[in-house]
């Protein structure tokens, strides 16, 4: 079967069908509340990344030191992720959702009081285990709960919710570290989390959908290894880790770059390089529109040449080729990841929490990776090692998505019948 089209189908009638669409009811509620879930999840999971050259002065420690408070988080997520998604086959999405938020805003408060370099990356490496129930059990969610042919739009704005909370954390902490340091602006982080959960937890719909799951080790070694096996899904998989390595090299050492010569910014502007972000949030919300254009992959090789083309014109000492090239980067990354989750979820007929989950491993795999690797780049060889980390990841999706073309050609070749060959 080609994989763009191995996808499930919505058997039942648009007449009949009970789940949520676009104009129906509660799916503004729902869009809105899961849009605040991502905003906080990505705030509190990058709220030291525009703050590393501070942390880095405070404890007197290196860039590569520092961007554990990073990865330390997104690794821990990395971590959980699986086990937090197959609480949710068995507990519900909602329900998980909410005690991560719940768990995640309330180390979000204590992280300002760190007393040293190694209790803030063990209390952000907490923050990032409880994070780890959000993510995979908010696509699962959605693709019970929203019509298939919604479902690429609906994730877009789950991830455009992502990118306003990255974007918003970054520019916050920025301003408020300028003045007041970078523990009161953690504070600020953790206060604007606890207001975006507590709105998420009652607007989000009950689900309708949901059916309980086992939480059998087999039945989940099962289902894992089920998606593991499956080609298509390997790919999504890599590419998400791989896009994700370029974005969290380049955000994780930005602050760095701008920070010295030649620009040598202050902070609160190095902070507003973050508003950047928006690009992301339009190019996630409209992927949809991409793939209906493109296809999967022809959406993916954009997505990738757009990226590519950002890295290589950030390597100039000029601010404004910079920044252009932060808005190619940003929009190609946002776009590439909202493409090829809402692929996920739309090939997982089965345990889709847990496909989801694989990928988000994958994913906060790469951003762990990417921030580690692009900041020992940095102090290898400047802005141009990092850049040559990103643009090996981009290498390697454009290859994978070649692969699987070539793939679903030979596939398509195999069902022709014999006449028409």
């Amino acid at each position: 079967m080609d994989a763009d089209s191995a996808v499930p189908t919505d058997s039942a009638s648009p007449v009949h069908d009970t789940r949520m669409a676009p104009g129906g009811p509660g799916y503004r509620r729902m869009s809105f509340a899961l849009f605040l879930a991502g905003t906080a999840t990505f705030a509190l999971l990058y709220s030291t990344q525009a703050l590393l050259p501070l942390i880095s002065g405070e404890f007197g420690v290196t860039a590569s030191d520092a961007s554990w408070t990073v990865a330390a988080a997104t690794g821990a997520l990395a971590l959980f992720v699986l086990p937090m998604s197959a609480l949710s086959e068995r507990y519900g999405r909602r329900t998980v959702m909410t005690a991560s938020l719940v768990v995640a805003v309330t180390v979000g408060m204590l992280v300002p009081f760190a007393p040293s370099l190694p209790a803030l990356v063990a209390l952000r490496a907490l923050q990032g285990a409880a994070l780890a129930g959000l993510p995979a059990s908010a696509t699962a969610y959605l693709a019970e709960e929203v019509r298939p042919r919604a479902l690429v739009t609906a994730i877009g704005l789950f991830v455009a919710g992502n990118s306003v909370g990255g974007m918003s954390g970054r520019v916050i902490t920025g301003w408020v570290a300028q003045e007041w340091g970078w523990r009161v602006a953690l504070g600020v982080i953790g206060a604007i989390a606890v207001a975006c959960a507590v709105a998420f937890r009652l607007l989000l719909p009950a689900p309708k959908h949901f059916r309980p799951g086992s939480l059998r080790p087999r039945v989940l070694a099962r289902t894992v290894r089920d998606h593991l096996a499956n080609p298509l899904l390997r790919r999504l998989y890599a590419i998400g880790a791989l896009f994700m390595t370029v974005f969290g090299g380049v955000y994780t050492v930005i602050g760095y770059r701008l920070a010295e010569e030649p620009f040598s910014l202050p902070q609160g502007i190095v902070g507003s390089i973050f508003l950047i972000y928006l690009v992301g949030t339009v190019s996630a919300s409209t992927a949809g529109r991409l793939m209906g254009r493109l296809g999967r992959r022809g959406a993916l090789y954009l997505a990738g040449g757009t990226t590519a083309t950002g890295l290589v014109l950030s390597i100039a000492d000029s601010l404004p080729l910079v920044l252009l090239g932060l808005i190619l980067i940003t929009a190609g990354f946002f776009a590439g990841h909202a493409v090829a989750s809402s692929a996920v979820s739309k090939t997982a007929i089965t345990g889709r929490a847990q496909a989801s989950a694989l990928y988000q491993s994958a994913y906060y795999v790469g951003s762990s990776a990417g921030s580690t690797a692009g900041a020992v780049a940095f102090h290898a060889g400047g802005w141009a090692g990092t850049v040559g980390v990103g643009l090996l990841a981009v290498l390697g999706v454009v290859t994978i998505t070649v692969f699987g073309s070539r793939a679903a050609a030979r596939g398509a070749a195999r069902r022709r019948p014999m006449g028409t060959r």
